[in-house]
């Protein structure tokens, strides 16, 4: 089933190429994206939340020699980051319906690409099945960009794209260092790309020698993930992919891509490298302060709409950065559902800020003011968006943060005390601005009698509605969300220092991993006994 989640998206890119008449693009596009949808809610009704195994996992040899496999699985920490990668394709299709005029075909061709190479990234349970999905992402995301995106797009897309390169070497070299330790320590001697093996391995840690193997695996593995949320300061490449994207390219950069930087370190890094996770922890909670903060000062003095959303995104994952950095189940579970809530509110506010750019083709603050008398349902459902955004209570955003700053205090006060100062930032530059652009005198945009603005028609107002009750139900009901994801979070969070994992078939048996016979690689000089033994130690 998860192969076909998967791998569905190809077939309709495929389908969406060789269509005869570029009219067909998109109804066409958003049928199929529907339905993928649909079919993946299937995994609520097969899914069982009472255990932390992997579930619907698929195991077949693919590099023998090599001992790398196409495993797939899913479990309580990537159910609901498949379902937010399903739903939101269709909302973007359908709220760019009029916003790409060229190369259609290719256009959505590259989203149904990018939705599979994102699908695999959550449910590869192999390293270097995870590292081709990871990078595949990077393709699509360069074209989109890199073709439909305005003035400045070619610098940001070549930004963009050596940024998480040169993250992803360091990855790729850590995924070859962790296969050859396998293959030494591990009882059969095989090397392996198995997470559920790599997972056995006790890597050595030396507390404060930081050229240890433990320390620099870690860091490797950081770094590419780092880059992906982003985390501060390797987070300059974010804002210009943003303002230079079109406007489904930021809902899915957004809303999606974002997080599979910060599903990384909840799946590799931290169960990996527990010990030097926890003995780095105060780093990377540091940081996250630090990208709380800068986020929400620069983006209150942003004259661009997009750039301002843009900047509140790097706040918003220095919260689930924080969360996952604490150590603990309510972190741990906030930074999880708050990946959810930023997926939902900031895809929502950077597609209302397209259908506004549509219209306009303006995204300065200053030349709008007063847009709540010509566009009241519009200012409605931005207000929504923008509570949610700023975690008031019975919104989705505020189970997040509020989760998350628990987590953080129970971690550290230090740092709590800061995050509940972000929270404080994050209200005053999301109000200010929606002060400026929907009240107060009519700016030249608004007032212009030759150009009039219409506010959000019959489509636009069908593509916000899920969202608007994502947000509520949310905010509301959190323990529908929650439970699916509890136990696995307890399991990761009580045995981090020893975590492993049982894997589960579709009929609930469970997987036995089998090995060749013999070894066909010997391991490479500078992996040796020394990271095998207890010795090391």
């Amino acid at each position: 089933m998860l192969s076909l989640i998967v791998f569905l998206p190809l077939l309709a890119a495929l389908i969406v190429a060789v269509l005869p008449k570029e009219s067909w693009v998109r109804p066409t596009a958003f049928v199929l994206a529907a339905l993928q949808f649909l079919f993946s809610l299937a995994l609520l009704a097969q899914y069982d939340p009472s255990t932390p195994a992997l579930q619907l996992t698929e195991y077949r040899p693919w590099i023998e020699e090599l001992g790398i496999s196409y495993f797939l699985g899913i479990d309580g920490i990537s159910l609901w980051l498949v379902l937010l990668t399903t739903f939101l394709l269709p909302v973007v299709i359908g709220g760019s319906w009029t916003a790409i005029d060229k190369r259609s075909k290719l256009f959505h061709a590259s989203l149904f690409v990018l939705q599979t190479a994102m699908l695999g990234s959550f449910v590869a349970m192999d390293l270097v099945l995870f590292y081709v999905f990871f990078e595949l992402s990077l393709v699509p995301m360069y074209f989109i960009v890199g073709i439909w995106g305005g003035a400045r797009r070619i610098y940001a897309t070549m930004k963009f794209f050596i940024y998480t390169m040169l993250g992803s070497l360091l990855m790729l070299l850590a995924i070859i260092y962790l296969m050859f330790t396998a293959q030494e320590v591990l009882p059969s001697h095989q090397m392996t790309a198995n997470i559920l093996e790599l997972y056995k391995l006790d890597i050595p840690f030396i507390a404060g020698q930081f050229l240890n193997p433990q320390t620099l695996l870690f860091f490797a593995f950081s770094a590419a993930f780092a880059i992906k949320v982003p985390m501060f300061p390797v987070h300059t490449w974010l804002p210009d992919a943003h303002v230079e994207a079109p406007t489904p390219g930021s809902v899915v950069l957004a809303g999606v891509m974002l997080k599979m930087g910060s599903y990384g370190f909840l799946r590799f890094v931290i169960p990996l490298f527990p010990e030097a996770a926890e003995h780095y922890a105060w780093v990377f909670l540091f940081l996250g302060v630090v990208g709380i903060l800068y986020g929400a000062l620069v983006a209150m003095v942003q004259p661009d709409i997009k750039k301002l959303v843009a900047y509140s995104s790097v706040s918003h994952m220095g919260y689930v950065m924080m969360g996952l950095f604490a150590l603990n189940t309510y972190g741990v579970t906030g930074s999880i559902y708050q990946m959810l809530n930023h997926g939902v509110s900031t895809g929502a506010l950077f597609l209302l800020v397209g259908m506004i750019y549509e219209r306009t083709h303006s995204r300065e603050i200053d030349k709008y003011g007063g847009l709540a008398k010509v566009m009241p349902i519009y200012t409605i459902l931005f207000f929504i968006v923008t509570l949610s955004s700023i975690a008031v209570p019975m919104t989705n955003g505020f189970i997040g943060e509020f989760l998350i700053l628990l987590g953080s205090f129970q971690a550290s006060k230090f740092f709590g005390i800061w995050a509940v100062v972000g929270v404080v930032l994050g209200a005053v530059y999301m109000l200010w601005m929606f002060k400026r652009v929907f009240f107060g005198e009519a700016g030249e945009l608004v007032k212009d009698e030759h150009h009039p603005l219409l506010d959000l028609g019959k489509r636009e107002i069908a593509v916000m509605a899920p969202l608007i009750v994502l947000i509520f139900w949310m905010g509301l009901l959190p323990n529908h969300f929650l439970k699916y994801s509890k136990v696995s979070i307890e399991h990761l969070v009580e045995t981090k220092d020893a975590y492993q994992l049982a894997a589960l078939d579709a009929e609930g048996r469970t997987v036995v991993f089998e090995t060749p016979a013999k070894p066909i690689l010997k391991p490479l000089d500078s992996v040796t006994t020394r990271v095998a033994g207890v010795e090391a130690k």
